[in-house]
């Protein structure tokens, strides 16, 4: 949904599959404490989980 949401919008972003990367994985979790996905940094900012709103303003 999140990558559909911004592929709507027109915002660029990469993806990164913490299953397929678990170097990644570990570096979510140290820089969030949580595991669970779609995590999102955007401008510095981590957003957990689908929350447009929260996208949306941190992109402002």
């Amino acid at each position: 949904m999140l990558k559909n949401f911004l592929d709507d919008k027109g915002v660029a972003y990469k993806e990164v599959n913490v299953q397929q990367d678990p170097i990644a994985a570990q570096r979510l979790v140290n820089a969030t404490g949580q595991m669970g996905v779609p995590q999102s940094n955007v401008n510095g900012n981590w957003v957990l989980g689908f929350d447009p709103n929260s996208v949306m303003s941190f992109l402002k």
